[in-house]
């Protein structure tokens, strides 16, 4: 089992810790919203405490394909999150990106792609602001009282929006009541067309199961070479299945090849091949 990466501890907390490599970097006058200061470290901006990018052009990946390999294999095993920022500045950027996805798939890096310097800046003081953040701010928000289970229940249901479950509930008063409710009942509530009743009376009546599931679903004997015939539900004709094929015995299979070449060679005749 490999030992886990070191963590980097940067000098200040705070900030962005860039590389001196990346001075003159249009990038750097669109961090916004965090510090920054210049300091030795191996990728070019450490935006957490075990999180490092390497920032590429495309353009200048053209004119030096040897620069990223290099930055890759300097970089080792530092960082639990190592990034591959690239800012795509050239009109042909599919085969540049795809060998490098290919390059950091090896290495274990994430690719992410900008395409302006607003934008690489705009990651860049991103990941340094939710550094410590927890992921609430991106999970989904399930609420827990009675009206926002049943939104949430009959939204699945095609063609039913948010007004409609509105309407249903001021109507029937239950979820029960909703799934009791007739055809002629919600046919006579506002936005409620044949095609939307049908699709609600068939999430609270149609089975989950239909004949055909039912029958492939059947578990056929071990070792019975009959099969149970299938019945097509819209052309209604009954066609057999395909016989199950004859069990495999390897060591069967084995003896059969070595009686094969045991078996010797016919005599070859020179004099009457060449004649």
């Amino acid at each position: 089992m490999s030992n886990p990466p070191p963590v980097v501890i940067p000098p200040s907390r705070n900030n962005i810790i860039i590389n001196p490599l990346q001075r003159g970097n249009p990038v750097l006058e669109c961090i916004r919203n965090v510090g920054k200061e210049f300091g030795e470290i191996v990728a070019d901006y450490q935006v957490g405490r075990t999180t490092g990018v390497l920032y590429l052009s495309l353009k200048y990946h053209r004119l030096h394909p040897e620069y990223i390999p290099t930055r890759i294999e300097k970089l080792g095993h530092s960082y639990t999150l190592r990034i591959l920022l690239i800012l795509c500045d050239v009109t042909e950027h599919k085969d540049p990106i795809r060998e490098l996805t290919k390059s950091c798939l090896i290495n274990n890096i994430t690719v992410i792609v900008a395409f302006s310097f607003e934008e690489v800046g705009h990651y860049l003081s991103t990941f340094k602001q939710f550094e410590h953040k927890p992921p609430d701010m991106i999970k989904e928000r399930v609420e827990k009282d009675h009206n926002s289970i049943l939104r949430a229940a009959l939204t699945t249901i095609s063609r039913v929006n948010k007004t409609d479950v509105e309407t249903l509930r001021t109507s029937f008063g239950s979820f029960s009541g909703i799934a009791s409710a007739t055809s002629d009942q919600l046919q006579n509530l506002p936005g409620f067309g044949q095609v939307k009743i049908k699709n609600i009376k068939n999430a609270f009546e149609k089975p989950f199961k239909n004949k055909s599931t039912t029958l492939t679903s059947q578990p056929i004997p071990r070792g019975s070479s009959v099969i149970p015939e299938v019945s097509d539900s819209t052309s209604h004709v009954t066609r057999p299945r395909r016989e199950s094929s004859p069990e495999w015995d390897i060591e069967l299979d084995l003896n059969k090849t070595d009686t094969a070449h045991s078996k010797s060679p016919e005599p070859f005749d020179i004099e009457l091949d060449l004649n």
